[in-house]
């Protein structure tokens, strides 16, 4: 019987292999600790690599991780060791190049931490429970984008497809009403 792809956490740590966001899907690692051991063994093994033009791939503990870098963020997406190399590289590229989308280029820990919220609905629209939903970039950040909507904002600072959604519903508001 063949199973969906998955994965088993998708890290993203800053420079010194601290947390910035991280998300599991198995328990493999049970404990808070057990988890930070991972992160931190994954974090010295991978350190000393060049994975900033192009992800890099490693065995760790019977898991691919497949990781790529960004000034002073490191993101890493783990998989089973029976997992499709391509596939989990798909899912580090999707959820990189969207992060990028989101913070609009200034992929650094500052700007990462400032809009956390957005990565964390970005981890959310990519994987859940394990199970890949989205790869492409445009579509995570534009769901994720649209999540993140306020109605209340000016209508010269949404979108079209945004201004028209808050339209839409001040209309059926004032319908509802009358």
């Amino acid at each position: 019987m063949e199973s969906c792809p998955s994965v088993k956490n998708i890290l993203l740590l800053d420079s010194e292999g601290l947390r910035v966001a991280v998300k599991y899907y198995t328990d493999d690692w049970p404990t808070n600790s057990s988890k930070e051991a991972f992160e931190k063994s994954v974090f010295t093994k991978t350190q000393k690599t060049n994975a900033r033009t192009e992800s890099e791939i490693t065995m760790f503990e019977n898991n691919i991780i497949i990781y790529k870098f960004a000034q002073d963020l490191h993101f890493f997406v783990t998989g089973g060791d029976e997992e499709n190399e391509l596939i989990i590289s798909t899912v580090l590229q999707g959820f990189f190049d969207a992060v990028g989308l989101l913070l609009r280029g200034n992929v650094d820990k500052k700007e990462a931490l400032e809009n956390l919220d957005l990565i964390l609905l970005c981890l959310d629209e990519i994987v859940d429970g394990g199970i890949i939903l989205e790869t492409d970039a445009n579509v995570i950040a534009g769901k994720v984008a649209s999540h993140s909507v306020d109605s209340g904002a000016p209508l010269s600072e949404q979108t079209i497809s945004q201004a028209l959604a808050t339209a839409r519903e001040h209309l059926t508001r004032s319908l509802l009403n009358v």
